[in-house]
């Protein structure tokens, strides 16, 4: 072989290699079990793939990520069985890209290719890696047969489960524990009150009357000034968050993005009247920055943490964070996340909070 066509060979090798294992170690990225979590709940669940297969595939898939990345630069069995998986991954990957990007536009959110690290919408993953693929197909044409070894079948089957196990190593599975429901509503017994509105013929028929007792229901609750109590599911965290109102906020410790929430929800709770209590679910992400999470927002208030998965579930599905609802007496009035156009806004919460019941309901 030439010194021209060994220097194109190992240059596609090196690449493809860099792509690999730049893609396993992204999605590790900040920590490889936020990192995982975050990629079941976000890639894997909405593909179909369960809550108990789903930790499996994910470290499984890394792990043979980041073997691929290292048997490109290796000889056995490189044309006969590790560039035709390399091709045969991306294709797989290719495919399901291309269903999102029919079904979604493709121009939008991130697939996940490379973790958090480098977000990337599908169509540009698409274009990635049918540029890898292209690569692979030359070098299977231009690397001669003679330079491929056949003797060494554990080199490969070593790489391959040895970084599997690895991925479970750095990020062990653990148990999913939690239960979440959200808006049921509370048995509410509302009193009989007779006038010449909500008297009932004996003529009238069952359904009428229902309708009537509701409108004596609505009726009520406006003259009150305030919704029909509700169960918004969030009592196991804090036991009186369907009392009144509330703010609710779901945040990490160490995202930037979630201080600057915080921070502003505490300048607005010191300037405004009657502002709703504060309360903080934190992702159990780097929970010894609560601390300084808190000193940074300027202000304590009342948290709980719950791990990574669970916290994406209460979050809530396509949501991100930060997030913050505006509950009262257990009905979800707004929520803000993310950091797009969803994101919270201070301003217009204000003004939201500010209204009372009856104009809430118009």
């Amino acid at each position: 072989m030439s010194i021209s066509k060994n220097n194109t060979v190992w240059g596609i090798r090196i690449l493809i290699s860099f792509l690999f294992l730049l893609s396993a170690v992204a999605k590790l990225y900040p920590s490889p079990y936020f990192a995982i979590s975050t990629f079941e709940v976000k890639q894997l669940y909405p593909m179909g793939f369960s809550e108990g297969l789903a930790p499996y595939f994910s470290r499984v898939l890394i792990g043979i990520e980041f073997a691929l990345g290292l048997l490109i630069l290796q000889k056995n069995f490189l044309r006969s069985i590790v560039i035709p998986a390399t091709i045969l991954l991306l294709a797989i990957f290719t495919t399901h890209l291309s269903i999102v990007s029919f079904q979604s536009g493709g121009n939008t959110g991130n697939c996940g290719c490379f973790g958090s690290l480098l977000p990337m919408t599908p169509i540009q993953a698409i274009l990635k890696n049918v540029v890898a693929m292209i690569f692979l197909g030359w070098l299977f044409v231009i690397m001669p047969k003679s330079n491929e070894r056949k003797d060494n079948f554990w080199v490969l089957t070593s790489a391959t489960f040895g970084m599997i196990l690895l991925l479970f190593m750095l990020a062990p599975i653990q148990p999913l524990e939690h239960n979440f429901t959200v808006s049921e509503p509370e048995t509410i017994t509302t009193p009989e009150i007779i006038d010449s509105t909500t008297i009932t013929p004996a003529s009238t028929s069952t359904t009428d009357t229902i309708k009537n007792k509701e409108v004596v229901k609505q009726v009520i609750k406006a003259e009150l000034n305030e919704p029909e109590k509700h169960k918004s599911g969030y009592s196991q965290y804090f036991s009186s968050i369907d009392k009144g109102r509330k703010t609710l906020c779901f945040f990490v410790p160490g995202c930037d993005h979630c201080r600057v929430a915080a921070k502003e929800l505490t300048e607005m709770k010191k300037n405004t009247k009657n502002f709703p209590d504060i309360s903080i679910i934190f992702m159990n992400e780097e929970a010894d920055l609560i601390p300084d999470f808190f000193k940074e927002a300027g202000a304590e208030y009342p948290y709980t943490i719950i791990e990574v998965i669970p916290f994406w579930k209460v979050l809530g599905s396509g949501k991100d964070t930060p997030g913050v609802k505006y509950l009262w007496n257990g009905n979800e009035y707004k929520y803000y996340y993310g950091i797009t156009d969803n994101k919270f806004n201070p301003s217009d919460y204000k003004k939201i909070i500010s209204k009372s019941y009856s104009e809430i309901i118009k």
